[in-house]
């Protein structure tokens, strides 16, 4: 797979349709640095997921020029935009060729009239906020990848933002999009016909569709988004608990305390307090006896911040919660895309550094189930790294999951080390086998298996037909239709299974 084994000339036309130079890509540098995101990797087979080709196109007639040429030679497309997913969306299972959407990065327009913008997939998300600072307003999806994530990339994801239950995720954010359809056909998606409307009751409502597809359905070329006024003020609280239960049951007041101010709030369980104490650089030690940590977040104007606030901290210290202290609390919020990066490495028993890869199960659960899971969830972890020495429990955080709605059902990520430089293809089967058995409990517990980052590679895209159950039907009708040839992403998400039904490709 190191060698480009696409026809030359379909690099040729490749260069035709973009005519410039560097626009078109084939040294091995270009191609093996857009294989990977930052999830555990198999690295002993990193030349299987290499691209043959990457193109870095500019505008829609572009990218429908490269999708058309594709369908006609049978070559398979990847969508690359920020590529820091971790669910491999934008990694290629089969070579072909990979369109990085980065010089698509134009702010196209800022109507303050109507509050939107239209931007190219690929700005980058705090970019574009800089951009519109002095206008007074933001775009407010803030993923934890904030500082390099691309707007291409959040559709294709579907991202949680950490700010959802005060905005709203990228579903809510993203009003509507142009996308290149697997065929070439250019359309665009929304809530009705008018690129700015947020509700309509016309037709089909497609928008949805394509969120969160991870490039299995098109490309999207441009989006429409969503701004809201900057936040006068925000505040943090910080509690410390010394059992996880107590702090489950103030966590649960907070966020069902109907504060429409309230933006998010987080929960930290013993094991993932354990690993920020015992790797100093992600997190303010606390003392031995803090078991678990609840965190609420407001944002708005100060008129509706500082009486919430004080409703906060009543609930926060109910059940006998600590405040953490207005420095640290404020601090850490502040801080809060920061960890992002922090968790690519581990450190031993010695307390050395180690270089490891950061795995998450990012699962949507009831808030009835969390505490089962979260059980359920250590237990396999512990045996996994009992039998092997690859793994570590980074512990688990659950945080409100439902746009506007954080008395809903929760994001419940437990998060794992994973030595990349130990893996053999016996190691890597291994980790597949964790991801599965993770997966399975979210579903057995009335949950879906993930939250914001999809389910793509193996260990749990197998389980995405048991997830979907009776729809999994419709879903595979719907990708062959759109993509008869299966050229768009394919081998992600099990679609492939569309192609294998009888009277299909």
């Amino acid at each position: 797979m190191t060698a480009i084994s696409i026809p030359d000339k379909v690099i040729d036309r490749l260069q035709e349709i973009l005519g410039e130079d560097g626009a078109v890509l084939t040294d091995k540098a270009s191609r093996f640095n857009r294989a990977r995101v930052p999830a555990p990797f198999p690295v002993h087979r990193w030349d299987e997921f290499v691209p043959d080709v990457v193109v870095l196109p500019r505008t829609t007639e572009h990218v429908s020029r490269i999708v058309k040429l594709a369908n006609e030679c049978k070559v398979p497309v990847v969508p690359r935009a920020g590529g820091t997913g971790l669910a491999d969306g934008a990694v290629p299972m089969r070579g072909g060729i990979l369109v990085d959407v980065k010089r698509m990065d134009q702010i196209k327009e800022t109507d303050l009239v109507n509050n939107t913008v239209t931007v190219g997939p690929g700005i980058n998300l705090q970019t574009l906020n800089r951009s519109l600072k002095p206008h007074g307003v933001i775009y407010p999806d803030d993923p934890a990848s904030y500082a390099c994530a691309l707007v291409g990339g959040r559709i294709g994801t579907s991202g949680l933002s950490l700010l959802g239950s005060r905005y709203g995720h990228t579903r809510d954010l993203v009003i509507s999009f142009e996308i290149v359809l697997p065929t070439g056909e250019v359309i665009e998606v929304g809530e009705g016909g008018g690129r700015k409307i947020r509700k309509s009751s016309t037709g089909f409502h497609l928008k949805q569709l394509f969120m969160g597809h991870q490039g299995t359905l098109g490309i999207v070329t441009e989006a429409t988004l969503e701004l809201v006024p900057r936040a006068e003020t925000e505040f943090a609280a910080f509690f410390r608990f010394e059992d996880y239960h107590t702090a489950y049951r103030t966590f649960a007041k907070i966020a069902k305390s109907g504060l429409a101010t309230l933006a998010g709030a987080m929960l930290f369980d013993p094991e993932k307090v354990a690993f920020l104490r015992r790797d100093d650089e992600a997190y303010i030690v606390q003392p031995e006896w803090v078991k678990a940590v609840c965190a609420a977040a407001l944002m708005g104007t100060r008129a509706e911040v500082e009486p919430a606030s004080k409703i906060v901290m009543e609930l926060g210290r109910g059940l006998g919660g600590k405040y953490i202290g207005d420095e640290i609390a404020a601090g850490d919020w502040a801080a809060r895309h920061d960890r992002y990066a922090n968790p690519l490495h581990g450190r031993d028993g010695a307390g050395k550094v180690i270089p490891m890869s950061w795995h998450c199960e990012d699962a949507a659960i009831p808030y009835s189930e969390v505490p089962e899971v979260l059980r359920k969830w250590h237990e396999i972890a512990r045996r996994y790294i009992e039998r092997y020495d690859i793994f570590d429990d980074w512990g688990a955080f659950a945080y409100t999951n439902g746009g506007h709605k954080p008395w809903g059902d929760l994001l419940l990520e437990i998060d794992m080390g994973l030595w990349e430089d130990r893996m053999d293809e016996e190691s890597w089967q291994t980790f597949v086998s964790l991801k599965r058995e993770i997966a399975q409990v979210a579903i057995d517990h009335g949950g879906s298996m993930s939250a914001c980052h999809g389910a793509t590679r193996a260990g749990d895209a197998e389980l995405v037909p048991t997830e979907m159950g009776a729809s999994w039907e419709v879903i595979k009708t719907i990708k062959r239709a759109l993509d008869p040839n299966n050229i768009m992403n394919p081998g992600k998400q099990s679609l492939d299974q569309a192609y294998q039904d009888e009277g299909a490709r």
